[in-house]
């Protein structure tokens, strides 16, 4: 469904990768790898239709994906290395934003990374694990087909990378790709691996 050909990214005056090829269909997911700088987040931004593209394409089921930024952004969720909360809101207020976007049940968002002890408390006095966590609860909103994550497991520990786990299963069970960069290993079974 996904299909990247031949992609190429130039960041200010430096090539950061070329020819790049990859495809992704439902239910796959795929680890982006490498050093520091390897062009990982630049690829996911990418993907996202956040940065244009160099050279190469981007195909969704054999069609050009930014053709409709609007319908290609429908499709995705992306999460970045800044959680994007805003602090004075309750962990459920903050999801209760993007609830009203895509839709989805907060309750069962807030649960799913086992925040519900914490609904009622202001993101700014969550821990840097607990906003990480907050975060990737918007996941857990309505589905759509790809997911676009920068090193999701940054600031969380081992229990809460762990409880990652069933929520990337539901979400490849049910057709959903997953493109994730990391330097760490996460709870992706039978994910492909790409070594920018």
């Amino acid at each position: 469904m996904l299909e990247a050909q031949q992609l190429a990214c130039w960041r200010g005056e430096r090539l950061v990768f070329a020819d790049l090829s990859f495809s992704l269909a439902p239910g796959e997911a795929l680890l982006l790898t490498g050093a520091n700088g390897a062009g990982k987040s630049s690829l996911l931004r990418l993907l996202a239709g956040l940065i244009p593209a160099a050279e190469g394409r981007l195909l969704w089921a054999g069609e050009d994906a930014l053709a409709d930024r609007v319908a290609h952004g429908a499709r995705l969720r992306y999460l970045g290395h800044q959680d994007a909360l805003k602090p004075a809101f309750t962990a459920r207020e903050n999801l209760a934003v993007f609830a009203r976007l895509w839709g989805g049940e907060v309750e069962a968002a807030l649960a799913a990374l086992e925040l519900l002890p914490l609904a009622d408390l202001p993101a700014r006095v969550l821990s840097s694990g607990q906003k990480r966590r907050l975060a990737l609860a918007r996941l857990a909103l309505a589905p759509v087909p790809l997911w676009l994550l920068d090193e999701p497991s940054v600031g969380l520990d081992a229990a809460s990378v762990a409880r990652l786990g069933p929520l990337f299963a539901a979400h490849r069970a049910a057709g959903g790709m997953v493109v994730a960069a990391t330097h760490l290993p996460l709870p992706l079974p039978g994910a492909r691996e790409l070594r920018l």
